[in-house]
């Protein structure tokens, strides 16, 4: 290998870069949209179990997840459907907002 032949090596190693970043950043923003559509559904399950047992499903909702997305979810309960919206960390604020996820499920209520 001469000189230029390494030169050449290194100039494309350098223009492969960005793209392995960008798509290393991509393969982790989607492991926390999995992550956080995993903790919604664990959240779903608790909230149900909860509204089964006569309990309000919010506080079982928010302590079956972690303290980071105690902050990114929303609730709503309508008689027995408990849907559960996560909004999934991110490095840019919008990006996180257009990610959400949503589980959802349903129980007969305590009566």
């Amino acid at each position: 290998m001469d000189r230029g032949e390494g030169g050449q090596a290194s100039v494309e190693l350098l223009a492969g870069l960005p793209a392995l970043l960008i798509a290393g950043l991509i393969a982790l923003q989607l492991l926390a949209v999995g992550y956080a559509a995993t903790l919604a559904g664990g959240a779903v399950e608790a909230g149900a179990m909860a509204l089964a047992a006569g309990r309000a499903p919010e506080p079982a909702i928010r302590e079956a997840l972690p303290g980071w997305a105690r902050g990114r979810v929303a609730t709503d309960v309508d008689g027995g459907r408990v849907i559960v919206r996560l909004e999934p960390p991110a490095l840019l604020d919008s990006l996180g907002e257009g990610l959400e996820v949503e589980a959802s499920g349903w129980v007969r209520p305590a009566s």
